[in-house]
């Protein structure tokens, strides 16, 4: 049997179903709620994450180092902190050497939340590679990251529809 190859156009159409089909079924439009199944935003779940870490690395967290965390422009990263800031997750201070950064880290009632995020997402992840054959877990692994990198060389997310 002969394998056709396929056109870049052809892999680019099953590349953005694809992705499309990911989105939809891991349950990222779902505003009110994480995949996990928290009810959280995927943004207020994915900051606290990332706060986490920067507890954990001793390092404090610079509002518009979220924003690029997360992929995010500094008016949405300002208003994910209000709101995160709120309810109760995160405070917010100005930055001694420049008055214009705000500093970002959890409460205390935000680090229990983040490392409940974490463990729901650490669970959810291993409950979805239960469903992959084992030998097609690196390579699939590999195949994201690669993913990743051409999406990073591009500038990130533009219009992902």
């Amino acid at each position: 049997m002969v394998r056709r190859v396929s056109s870049t156009a052809e892999t680019a159409q099953r590349l953005r179903v694809l992705i499309q089909q990911f989105v939809r079924s891991f349950g990222l439009l779902v505003a009110s709620e994480t995949p996990c199944g928290l009810p959280l935003s995927v943004s207020h779940a994915h900051a606290l994450m990332i706060l986490l870490e920067h507890r954990r690395a001793r390092r404090i967290a610079v509002q518009m180092d979220l924003g690029r965390a997360l992929g995010i422009d500094k008016s949405n990263v300002a208003r994910l902190c209000a709101r995160m800031e709120e309810a109760g997750h995160v405070t917010q201070l100005r930055a001694p050497d420049d008055g214009r950064s705000r500093l970002v880290d959890l409460t205390d009632e935000g680090l229990v939340l983040a490392r409940k995020v974490e463990r729901a997402s650490q669970q959810r992840f291993r409950d979805i590679l239960d469903h992959i054959q084992p030998q097609q877990r690196l390579p699939l692994c590999e195949a994201l990251a690669s993913l990743n990198a051409a999406v990073a060389a591009l500038g990130g997310s533009k219009d992902d529809t």
